[in-house]
């Protein structure tokens, strides 16, 4: 009995974490800018755009990966309509970030009150009504009224 016994190897809990092909980088100014890692035929990353603050850059990644989950093969066109295609699509994209960006936020918004999420009532004190098992006791009142 000379030989050495092995523990088992350790098993991965499942598939990798998705890894988005989009990456930020600081730009001028405070801005950032949102790069997509190369693909196909493609060298450099792609420019898909700068925009005024890190959140802006995130709110536009996650509208480009919706974007690219429909079209799966929008980054990877050479010919010249796929990448008319693309700039289209990254100029709607950009331009649907920065109309959500500007909407105020908590502020008014022209009288129509904010949409509720959750419950529909709430109760205005955090104590539960106390429901009594008990009978009800009457007490019997003297009638001062003359008579």
């Amino acid at each position: 009995m000379s030989e050495k016994k092995r523990r088992p190897a350790k098993k991965r809990g499942g598939p990798p974490p998705h890894k988005s092909p989009y990456f930020l980088q600081p730009a001028k100014g405070g801005t950032v800018t949102v790069l997509r890692r190369p693909a196909g035929n493609r060298i450099d990353a792609k420019l898909c755009g700068t925009m005024s603050s890190r959140g802006m850059a995130l709110a536009l990644v996650k509208q480009l990966e919706k974007a690219e989950s429909v079209v799966k093969d929008l980054f990877l066109e050479a010919t010249d309509d796929g990448i008319e295609a693309l700039d289209a699509v990254l100029e709607a994209c950009r331009q649907s970030v920065i109309k959500r960006g500007e909407a105020p936020v908590g502020g008014s918004n022209g009288g129509a009150s904010p949409k509720k999420r959750g419950r529909s009532r709430r109760r205005s004190s955090g104590a539960r009504p106390r429901v009594s098992t008990e009978a009800p006791v009457v007490v019997d009142a003297e009638d001062t009224s003359a008579a």
